[in-house]
């Protein structure tokens, strides 16, 4: 992955960085917001892009 498009996911609930993924930053410009699983929390909760 590059480093450039690269962010971080994190869980709503317990504020841990759970997955990494990309975006295209040109075409995407507010947050992401996805609901994936946190093995924390041990359920789908919604987990948002951080810094």
């Amino acid at each position: 992955m590059s480093q450039e498009n690269l962010i971080k996911l994190e869980c709503s609930k317990c504020h841990r960085i759970n997955y990494y993924s990309q975006k295209n930053k040109k075409t995407i410009k507010n947050r992401l917001e996805l609901k994936k699983y946190c093995k924390f929390c041990k359920a789908h909760t919604l987990h948002k892009e951080t810094k």
